[in-house]
């Protein structure tokens, strides 16, 4: 049996989240509150868990003022919003150009084996779910998966193993590249600017 939650019957800000949401609409000028859909669908998201059901997005459109086929074609078009359950830690692997020609396909495989699950699937627990994304927008870091809001770069097999079997355990893993590399600053360390000159 698989992990599975159920759509709520009805939906609302709490009011802390409330509270967020009339100060994300603040930001915008007056008569252009409907920019902040996408802020509100991740502070819906976040509230109800993990995941955007309908009712959550046409609360959005609500609270917005829109039709809720606009909200449905945001959250619809972008992959950080989950129109399904998924588990307590998202595993999103990257798998376009970049990060597959520096080994993503292995670190999807090193995923499935440590957590026991294909892409699109959750463990029995509810603990992980699988995806994997076109984009993460870390190349240079390349492959990169995101873990909830964490990212986890230059990633191969063993590496990707770690960091799941350490969330496993309850443990924190280090953030950032794991091969030792300072952000996206070349391997070998800095090349140039390195002294007075």
């Amino acid at each position: 049996m698989s992990f599975h939650r159920e759509e709520p019957k009805d939906f609302a800000f709490s009011t802390e989240n409330l509270a967020k949401a009339k100060s994300i609409v603040a930001k915008y000028p007056e008569g252009k509150s409907r920019s902040a859909v996408m802020p509100l669908l991740d502070l819906a998201q976040r509230q109800i868990g993990g995941w955007l059901p309908r009712i959550a997005m046409d609360y959005v459109a609500q609270y917005l003022g829109l039709d809720p086929i606009k909200v449905y074609e945001v959250a619809n078009f972008y992959t950080m919003y989950n129109k399904k359950p998924v588990g307590e830690n998202h595993v999103q692997v990257c798998t376009n150009l970049p990060c597959w020609l520096r080994g993503s396909d292995q670190v999807v495989s090193a995923c499935k084996k440590t957590l026991g699950i294909g892409i699109g699937e959750t463990t029995q627990d509810g603990k992980f779910t699988l995806s994997e994304v076109e984009c993460a927008g870390a190349c240079v870091n390349a492959p990169v998966a995101a873990i909830n809001d964490d990212y986890f770069e230059d990633l191969d097999e063993a590496s990707i193993t770690r960091v799941l079997e350490a969330i496993k355990k309850g443990e924190k893993p280090k953030l950032g590249p794991q091969n030792g590399r300072m952000n996206s600053a070349p391997i070998g360390g800095p090349t140039t600017l390195k002294g007075e000159g």
